[in-house]
């Protein structure tokens, strides 16, 4: 599964929501049309392409939540508990298109995932982008796939200011952009061959 959440705060205070929400879903739409295009045969394993809603919590920011599991990821948490055991591995999209785009593995990510997708960026050219070391742990979409045991992976540059008035088109890179999304469809492909 590739997947990204579209949502912005319900009460806007300044989020723009360039990065913090477009970004990572253009790339999963793009990495669709790209998926698309390639070889498909009866032995290859199905991609899911998932955009979530209600990542960001009802009321408040969601450093601002004294439980985000349960206060956000309400379309993420609800897709995982609605298809048990339908995913072998998932692949979050989430502040991915800045410039000086900087993804160390997030710490509770899948680390034989995530080495793969280092593979994979290396194959493509995007290695740039990506970093073997560990960076911060967050709560995010892909947490309640790894609760229930999916390898899972969460793209993030966690030191992009995603909930602000900054967050705005002029901050993106189209190079991060089309290096996160080369990288994903090439992790992609393998997997589907497997």
């Amino acid at each position: 599964m590739i997947g990204a959440h579209y949502d912005t705060l319900a009460k806007p205070r300044g989020f723009v929501g360039a990065n913090n929400g477009a970004a990572g879903t253009a790339v999963v739409i793009e990495a669709a049309r790209a998926l698309q295009v390639l070889p498909v045969g009866s032995d290859r394993r199905e991609v899911r392409f998932v955009l979530f809603d209600g990542e960001e919590p009802a009321e408040e920011l969601p450093e601002e939540v004294a439980d985000f599991y349960k206060e956000g990821l309400r379309g993420s948490r609800a897709y995982a508990s609605a298809h048990p055991d339908r995913t072998a591995a998932m692949i979050l999209l989430d502040y991915v298109g800045n410039r000086g785009l900087f993804l160390p593995r997030e710490a509770t990510s899948d680390r034989r995932l995530w080495t793969r997708l280092l593979g994979a960026a290396d194959t493509v050219g995007a290695s740039e982008f990506f970093s073997a070391k560990a960076g911060v742990g967050i709560t995010d979409d892909h947490t309640p796939f790894l609760r229930s045991g999916v390898p899972s992976v969460d793209l993030i540059d966690w030191s992009y200011p995603g909930h602000s008035l900054t967050d705005r088109l002029d901050e993106l890179s189209r190079r991060s952009l089309d290096g996160v999304g080369e990288a994903i469809v090439q992790l992609a492909d393998e997997l589907r061959a497997e």
